[in-house]
């Protein structure tokens, strides 16, 4: 099943976004994307397939991958899971920057990966039993979690190859900002190189090198995130999504939906509504909290 949904933390002055990540029945995909914030993934129940700079990592229970800002990662789902995600803002680091203005963590098994995993859980528990002072005791975790980044796993020497990619990719997300305000439209390869003043070349080895894949997949993958939102929020049919969302035609949208989830749309779209209930009357008792969906 490929329904997901995030429960969010309130917004209560919090420095970090926190929820939880189910993969339903499995089959969930994440294409490849980045962003600024770092991101810690750490699993509860089930399995994880994560892919991180173009390595796979199969994490299990009780295992956490650390995610940088502006590194490219990937997320599949192929079993039911259950997994903490901790978004923290790269500002909250400013004080700790390298002289490039840069910060960098490394995470190769280290001792203290079983203290972060338990602050983690600790953080999430309070958040769902919400006694009295439970956003203390978040943020005591969360700063106890920032102390141990910054001591034990931040990087004082970062090399030229990621400070590199890095750049471009800041570079490269102004354009994807782009791109995805606008990715109704007929966005070609070529239109949008001239918008940049590239030639279409550059941008296509800047996509291919820095992100990891080529914009033709790169902008399919922005409209069918979208579709996928209507199918599951509304009752419109499939050939209006289709063409709402910048797809040629339904057959097109059909097809590259098919290839990645395994099912065709309206299929999809059944399924999700026994979900949807089902999750709704589970979190219902939740006060405070919300259905977020990917």
């Amino acid at each position: 099943m490929v329904y997901q949904h995030e429960v969010i933390v309130p917004d209560r002055g919090l420095p970090f976004k926190l929820f939880l990540f189910e993969g339903g029945g499995g089959k969930y995909i994440r294409e490849k994307h980045w962003h600024r914030s770092i991101e810690i993934f750490a699993v509860r129940q089930g399995q994880l397939d994560f892919f991180l700079n173009e390595k796979k990592y199969v994490l299990a229970a009780g295992d956490f991958v650390l995610v940088n800002s502006n590194e490219v990662h990937a997320i599949h789902a192929p079993l039911p899971n259950e997994t903490i995600v901790l978004q923290i803002p790269l500002g909250v680091f400013a004080d700790y920057y390298t002289e490039e203005q840069f910060i960098w963590f490394s995470h190769s098994g280290k001792e203290d990966d079983r203290q972060i995993f338990s602050l983690l859980e600790t953080m999430f528990v309070a958040y769902g039993e919400k006694q009295t002072g439970y956003e203390l005791k978040m943020l005591s975790c969360f700063y106890q979690l920032e102390y141990l980044l910054v001591t034990r796993y931040r990087k004082l020497e970062v090399g030229e190859e990621i400070l590199k990619n890095n750049k471009q990719l800041k570079r490269l997300g102004r354009i994807t900002g782009y791109l995805k305000e606008h990715y109704t439209e007929d966005l070609s390869l070529e239109k949008l190189a001239g918008i940049f003043g590239y030639s279409p070349a550059y941008l296509s080895r800047m996509f291919q090198k820095y992100a990891k894949i080529n914009y033709k997949e790169y902008l399919s993958s922005v409209r069918l995130k979208h579709a996928v939102r209507d199918l599951e929020e509304t009752d419109l049919a499939i050939g209006e999504i289709a063409l709402n969302h910048g797809f040629p035609n339904s057959k097109a949208f059909s097809n590259l939906f098919r290839k990645r989830y395994g099912m065709l749309p309206n299929q999809y779209r059944k399924t999700v509504t026994s979900e949807k209930e089902r999750f709704s009357s589970y979190y219902l008792p939740h006060k405070g909290s919300r259905l977020f969906l990917m």
